[in-house]
């Protein structure tokens, strides 16, 4: 047989097999890195100098129990949801001047392990503090605000703020002043990541939010 015709015949037979591996790796393509909670720890706690990362325990707490009425607790929240934050935080959607350079200069990788390992940690609770308006609070979170159409929040967060994995965040023992702040920041429009809670902050009222962070602050 012509050497010519079986060059040819070989280089087909390679391109064909080069041809089915891709679309064998197209059809089955590699899982994605699981999360690591152990180094989600270790950045959490030590951050990483080189790159101008500091340790999330200096604003959050350890495990993530912040104490710093500002800063939000993070232990225990879901961990879909906390990626998504940090995510977000690298969008115009929730641009903060702490946070987004943080989250920036993050890998997806370092943001999914530090959520893994949020997730694993146990919540210190909260508690109430205004007595005065904690019924009210109560009224908002499990019944909503029917004169100006603010639904009921644990519609959506549950009835004992404990949310819906992946859809709606945990809120119980959530610092009031927090809570308040995140409030009136969808109502002002400085955060943008959520229309449901923008068109429910914009009905509401400053003591009403006061009233409902001071609520879930106390909620388990």
């Amino acid at each position: 047989m012509n050497r010519a015709f079986l060059a040819f015949v070989k280089s087909m037979l390679a391109a064909t097999v080069a041809v089915s591996g891709l679309v064998s790796a197209a059809e089955h393509p590699a899982a994605p890195a699981k999360a690591d909670p152990a180094k989600g720890a270790t950045l959490y706690d030590s951050g990483d100098a080189a790159r101008g990362i500091p340790a999330c325990v200096s604003c959050h707490g350890a495990a993530g129990n912040s104490t710093i009425a500002a800063n939000p607790k993070l232990a225990g929240q879901f961990d879909a949801y906390t990626h998504k934050q940090l995510v977000e935080f690298t969008t115009p959607n929730r641009n903060n001047p702490i946070m987004t350079p943080y989250a920036k200069a993050l890998t997806e990788d370092e943001k999914k392990n530090i959520a893994a390992y949020l997730a694993t940690q146990t919540q210190k609770p909260g508690a109430a503090k205004n007595k005065d308006t904690v019924e009210l609070g109560k009224k908002i979170y499990r019944g909503g605000i029917a004169g100006t159409g603010v639904a009921a929040c644990a519609s959506c967060h549950g009835a004992n703020g404990n949310g819906i994995p992946i859809q709606f965040p945990r809120l119980a023992g959530q610092h009031q002043d927090y809570t308040v702040n995140q409030l009136q920041a969808f109502k002002s429009g400085a955060r943008k990541n959520s229309v449901q809670m923008t068109t429910l902050a914009k009905r509401m009222s400053d003591d009403e939010m006061k009233a409902v962070a001071d609520y879930i602050a106390g909620l388990k």
